[in-house]
């Protein structure tokens, strides 16, 4: 709670205490009257200064307005007719009250949104002749080395040229456990390095880096609202003015056709009562502020969860997602080759890996580097006498005065070795030692660990078809869908194809929504294309990140469904806050022109109303259950 806040809350208390208080003092006259001024303008003062700046600037119809008459017309009643200031000063105690619930609320969410704010660093270290000179981001051209200390976040993305380090990547992620990170490992800004001395050469401009397209996100989130956000807004401007009116007509007609048609006394007094009511009940203070708060609370709940959503207009359309299509690399697979099987014929498993792993140990081919990768150990480069790479078959080697050779079936068949084909999905690589087969390998692209889940829970929460589209080639596709429970892929294609595959796609969704995942460049088309399109930011591509509606800062799949579970979420609380709110105003304006509604009443259907609206808004915080 800030200074703010509490004085709020001050005022509040002491007012409440006053109006108990008041109720006990026999006063009678002016003295009661300047007795309970007291507690209303210490409540009120704001409200009327505020009231009396919108009839001065022409902004007429807001609630501070409809406050003041309300409040102001409730008082001159009193002391004409009842006596009775309670109801006037309660209208004002419980408004603020429900003010300060909104602004504790608001407050709350906004946390969510400055935590995520403050991954902004203010300052990099360079080194300048010996010693580290702070500079600003922005100045940081790339290619410089910059240095960040233990506890400091890193400022521009790179890869480590020098040092070990932990890394707390939670402000982007969500993520709570810290990795650890050496030399040539590629590091994002907004991180927290946690334990050495890092020396990075940046890869990025600060205006590129992460940390700068997350903020610009995050900031530019509230400017694209939803549809039901946008009609509260439109609503409150036309329906003020018209409740306004009407409370007008119902103080001023009915008491002239009394007094005119009828020949009876036109009780202006309790017609005037009766309208200073309906303005309190008409007062669309639950709508104007739990919608956009629920909204609010959805993007901040979302982005502690390492979830960026660009606009509260996507959480309407996530909410009715019905097809998610999936790229494959990178996307449901890690994107990197891994050595996943090994079959050694005529020798040890791990002999097997060593003698690939140094016949390729010059190479700075993928599968070289997956060789190298899975037999883990340091290299005795000195057992190497003589490498010679055969042009797309594969490399030849003396090791320890023993012909190697590391390649594809055709490496094997040119060097006259009979070797036993191997039929795993995925990339095979054979060996062989003075012509004697030894064995092979598989390489693949394996799957995210969470991937298979992701897909179930998508299932679990409504998700009718789940679709990948690659352009990689058909076996490892189909293993991969098969393997994940998808409902179909198509494999081989390129950029403009998954955009063809994607309207057909579309024509097939109905009434419902399609949202598309993926995260490289050539995936820039299909993200635009779609309904929501959702792209992998930890390691995606820029194009893929400034094309897509959501951005899930740890490329874990299982954020979609968590995406989707928050969207329904939110939409559901914000249906919910509508229809109650809207219906209850309905029923206590129709109550109140009628005059079986008095102020407490009033106090419930504008105040309460508003207090119960925006205590169900901020449900939508609560995500991490979903």
């Amino acid at each position: 709670m800030n200074r703010r806040q509490k004085k709020w809350l001050a005022r509040i208390l002491i007012s409440a205490v006053l109006l108990v208080v008041m109720n006990l003092i026999p006063a009678q006259g002016l003295v009661k009257f300047f007795l309970y001024l007291a507690p209303y303008l210490i409540l009120g003062y704001k409200i009327l200064i505020n009231a009396a700046k919108g009839v001065i600037h022409g902004q007429i119809f807001d609630e501070n307005f409809l406050m003041a008459v309300a409040t102001v017309g409730a008082l001159a009643i009193a002391a004409a007719r009842t006596g009775d200031y309670n109801e006037a000063v309660a209208v004002m105690l419980f408004y603020n009250i429900g003010e300060f619930f909104q602004s504790v609320a608001v407050g709350k969410s906004r946390k969510n949104i400055s935590e995520m704010m403050d991954i902004r660093p203010d300052y990099a270290y360079i080194e300048v002749n010996g010693k580290l000179e702070k500079v600003s981001p922005d100045e940081v051209p790339v290619g410089t080395v910059i240095s960040v200390l233990p506890g400091e976040k890193i400022p521009i993305d790179g890869v480590v040229l020098e040092g070990n380090s932990d890394i707390d990547s939670r402000a982007l992620t969500g993520e709570s456990v810290p990795f650890g990170v050496s030399e040539g490992d590629s590091v994002i800004s907004g991180c927290i390095n946690m334990t050495g001395l890092l020396k990075i050469r940046t890869t990025k401009e600060f205006g590129a880096s992460t940390v700068s397209k997350i903020l610009d996100l995050v900031e530019n989130a509230s400017s694209k609202k939803a549809k039901a956000e946008a009609f509260i807004t439109k609503f409150a401007k036309i329906y003020t003015p018209i409740v306004c009116l009407s409370a007008l007509i119902l103080a001023i007609l009915p008491p002239l056709i009394r007094m005119v048609f009828l020949g009876l006394s036109p009780d202006f007094s309790d017609w005037i009562y009766r309208a200073l009511t309906f303005l309190v009940i008409s007062c669309p203070c639950a709508l104007v502020l739990s919608i956009p708060l629920s909204f609010f609370a959805g993007i901040g709940g979302a982005s502690r969860e390492g979830i960026l959503v660009k606009g509260s207009n996507y959480f309407e359309t996530l909410a009715k997602s019905k097809i998610v299509v999936f790229d494959k690399t990178g996307t449901l697979t890690c994107g990197e080759f891994r050595v996943s099987q090994i079959f050694a014929e005529n020798c040890h498993e791990d002999y097997l890996l060593e003698i690939a792993a140094l016949a390729e140990s010059r190479s700075t081919h993928p599968i070289a580097k997956s060789l190298t990768s899975a037999y883990g150990k340091e290299l005795d480069l000195s057992r190497i006498s003589k490498v010679q790479e055969v042009n797309g078959k594969g490399v030849i080697a003396e090791i320890d005065g023993k012909t190697i050779a590391v390649g594809n079936g055709k490496l094997m068949s040119s060097s006259g070795v009979d070797f036993v084909e191997n039929c795993a999905v995925g990339t095979s690589v054979y060996m062989a030692e003075n012509g004697k087969f030894l064995g092979s390998v598989t390489i693949s692209d394996i799957e995210k660990p969470t991937a298979k889940n992701a897909i179930k829970s998508l299932k679990n929460i409504g998700i009718s078809k789940t679709v990948m589209l690659t352009g990689d080639r058909a076996a490892p596709a189909k293993a991969v869908a098969e393997s994940l429970g998808l409902d179909s892929f198509c494999s081989g294609l390129l950029p403009n194809q998954k955009v063809e595959i994607l309207e057909t796609l579309l024509a097939e969704k109905g009434s419902g929504a399609l949202v598309f995942v993926g995260d490289g460049i050539n995936d820039a088309p299909v993200l635009s294309r779609a309904d929501v399109g959702i792209a992998m930011g930890a390691m995606g591509s820029d194009a893929a990140i400034e094309s897509a509606d959501v951005v899930l800062m740890d490329d874990d799949p299982m954020k979609v469904s968590k995406a989707i579970k928050i969207a329904k979420n939110c939409m559901s609380i914000v249906y919910q806050n509508i229809v109650f709110s809207i219906g209850v105003k309905i029923a206590c304006l129709i109550l109140g022109a009628l005059g079986y509604a008095d102020l407490w009443l009033a106090i419930f259907a504008d105040v309460g109303v508003m207090v119960i609206a925006v205590l169900n808004a901020i449900r939508v915080l609560f995500v991490k259950k979903l």
